[in-house]
């Protein structure tokens, strides 16, 4: 990592969001986390939305975004998680995405809420999370009572879309390559730079070129394939998380966003979920793609409404059942 960029980097299209603080903190292990506060302009703050990335993410991905919220009068503070974007990675290979155990990212994201949210930002404090970023929170949600209002969660990672082993085949096989010493090697290709045509992420072209020049320009801020334990990590917390005893703890009102066109994670499996517990409700946005927030505006805003409707908690808006943009 170079020492000569600045904290949060800009490209062309992609400019830094004004008044902001950023800085590192210590995660579990000793690990050096890259964070950064947004704040509104807005005199009396609305709240603080926490923002956390999916996998092979960062925070400059998400000026857009930080933007849309900062403009409603939000504070938004947002972390890159151990092993990607500008916190320190993991192995030698540093473009390879790993983790040793996913307890590690739920630890990072409570010193984060602890040592950085609580003192520094405002209340309420509401929480938007994508894909792994989803499937962390979800995760530690029986846990977020009395910190967390309210939880916004995209294109959550809660069952794989279109594979062509079965979960829990891929599953058993991640497993005995870990006991076997092979946690550590990569689970597929670098398929990066990638094209635009037959890309699962987003359907908006502009959107896309943005991210992809983005990691051209800074290839430290990306990840190619994931580690054969990350794998097995993940797949352990989404049968985890779909247990109803562990869905009947989370009492943080939640609103699961599904994507109607998502190939990487399964919409059925998001509204199903949505079902499953108490505090959740899903909703699916019709014919959109995996990255809600990096896609055509006929999508995203549709999920801006929705996520805008449920937080912060003062609104009395509830989100309805069903949402079609297509």
């Amino acid at each position: 990592m170079s020492n000569d960029l600045p904290l949060l980097i800009e490209t062309d299209g992609n400019p830094v969001p004004d008044n902001h603080v950023t800085g590192w903190f210590e995660g579990v292990g000793g690990k050096r986390l890259r964070y950064a506060i947004f704040k509104s302009r807005v005199p009396v703050a609305r709240g603080t939305v926490v923002l956390l990335q999916g996998r092979n993410e960062c925070i400059e991905k998400y000026y857009e975004t930080i933007r849309h919220f900062t403009a409603r009068g939000l504070w938004v503070a947002t972390f890159d998680w151990r092993g990607q974007g500008r916190s320190d990675r993991l192995l030698k290979n540093p473009l390879r995405g790993h983790i040793r155990r996913f307890g590690d990212f739920e630890a990072d994201l409570s010193i984060f809420l602890e040592t950085i949210v609580l003192p520094e930002a405002r209340l309420p404090f509401c929480l938007v999370a994508h894909s792994m970023g989803a499937l962390i929170a979800l995760s530690m949600a029986p846990k977020l009572t009395n910190r967390i209002e309210r939880m916004v969660l995209l294109a959550p990672f809660v069952e794989l879309s279109d594979q062509a082993l079965p979960s829990w085949s891929i599953r058993l096989v991640s497993r005995l390559m870990r006991m076997t010493g092979l946690g550590r090697i990569g689970s597929g290709r670098d398929g990066f730079p990638q094209p635009f045509a037959g890309n699962l992420l987003t359907t908006d072209l502009e959107r896309f070129a943005r991210n992809q020049a983005l990691q051209a320009a800074h290839p430290e801020l990306r990840l190619a394939t994931p580690s054969v334990a990350w794998v097995n990590e993940m797949l352990n917390a989404i049968v985890r998380v779909n247990r109803f005893e562990h869905l009947d703890q989370i009492k943080v009102p939640t609103l699961l966003i599904g994507a109607g066109n998502d190939k990487i994670v399964a919409a059925h499996a998001i509204e199903r979920l949505g079902n499953r517990f108490r505090a959740g409700r899903a909703i699916i946005i019709d014919g959109a793609r995996h990255e809600l927030l990096q896609e055509a505006d006929r999508y995203r805003i549709p999920t801006l409404a929705a996520i805008d409707a449920f937080i912060p908690p003062d609104q009395t808006s509830e989100p309805v059942t069903a949402v079609s943009s297509g």
